[in-house]
């Protein structure tokens, strides 16, 4: 960080970044803070060298304003963090969403914890914040959230809680843009790639499911994650903070209920989801009809590409 911050944009404008320990929320920590704005630094430290008081004290070294906060967004911790950031600063003005936590698996022996602590992290904790800071946001007449998601939301093998978790973050992003944008509070979701140690230990963790990610991802996903597993430098955290930020300033302000794809020097906005394909039969459908016309008309052209009959290999659990 530079002694001061490099511009007045989020002047007085009060942050919290959830998971902001390390990786990327620190870094949407030091540069929300850099742009002016008071930051409540929130990580539970779980993760190796993620720790919110050291992020804090790098800021105020730097001439900023933050404070630091172990509680985890339980519905419980959420509110009190959320109460915590008003009491110190009056306010709240940005939420970033950035806590995270997976457990690969095969799904057919996934253990109840593993999906229940996922879907409470990356679901569950991001829905409480929301809950609770809403009100603020809503009475003082704006507010920006961020929500983190992730590719793996377009289906990943061995990610089952965490994709289900990460997609479910998009629908709630449309709705928290649909419910409160009345208010002035804008809500987006990010879906980030970055090196890190998180990267590094997926890697490890996810090599049993390498031949079957490779047949099965989208080509497009799957090349980017070969991409940051053969050359980290191109894809570092550092990255994904400013257009994070970006989004929280008033120059995004017709932005709302929309998800990007960041990662190096590329930045995407998804497309919302469309019908494709539409057919209509006066007094309903039968199975009949269905035989007769769903084969021409609505899923022509389709394969089921993921049977894998051509890798007998692959076709047991745990490939």
């Amino acid at each position: 960080m530079a002694d001061q911050p490099v511009s007045p944009r989020l002047k007085d404008r009060v942050a919290i970044v959830t998971g902001a320990g390390g990786g990327i929320g620190r870094q949407h920590a030091l540069l929300l803070a850099r742009h002016g704005a008071k930051v409540v630094v929130n990580d539970i430290g779980l993760r190796s060298g993620a720790d919110a008081k050291s992020v804090a004290n790098e800021i105020r070294a730097a001439g900023g304003d933050a404070l630091a906060s172990h509680d985890s967004a339980t519905w419980e911790g959420a509110q009190y963090l959320v109460d915590a950031a008003v009491e110190v600063y009056g306010r709240v003005d940005i939420l970033i969403n950035n806590a995270t936590y997976t457990r690969l698996g095969d799904l057919a022996d996934y253990p109840e914890s593993d999906w229940d602590s996922t879907l409470d992290v990356n679901l569950k904790g991001y829905f409480a914040m929301i809950r609770y800071v809403a009100p603020y946001m809503c009475k003082q007449g704006s507010g920006v959230i961020v929500n983190t998601s992730s590719a793996s939301g377009y289906g990943h093998p061995s990610h089952a809680a965490y994709a289900a978790a990460k997609e479910g973050v998009v629908g709630l992003t449309r709705t928290v843009a649909r419910e409160f944008g009345r208010f002035g509070v804008r809500c987006n979701a990010i879906r980030p790639l970055a090196a890190g140690q998180s990267a590094a230990d997926f890697a490890t963790r996810a090599a049993k499911w390498a031949d079957l990610v490779a047949l099965t991802m989208s080509p497009r996903v799957f090349g980017l994650q070969q991409k940051l597993l053969a050359d980290p430098g191109l894809m570092p955290t550092d990255k994904i903070a400013p257009f994070v930020v970006w989004l929280c300033t008033d120059a995004a302000r017709n932005v709302n209920g929309h998800t990007f794809e960041v990662h190096g020097d590329t930045i995407s906005r998804v497309a919302e989801p469309a019908l494709d394909r539409t057919v209509v039969r006066d007094g309903g459908w039968d199975l009949d009809s269905l035989d007769a016309i769903a084969p021409v008309n609505l899923v022509d052209g389709l394969v089921n590409q993921f049977a894998l009959e051509d890798h007998p290999e692959l076709r047991t659990f745990g490939a």
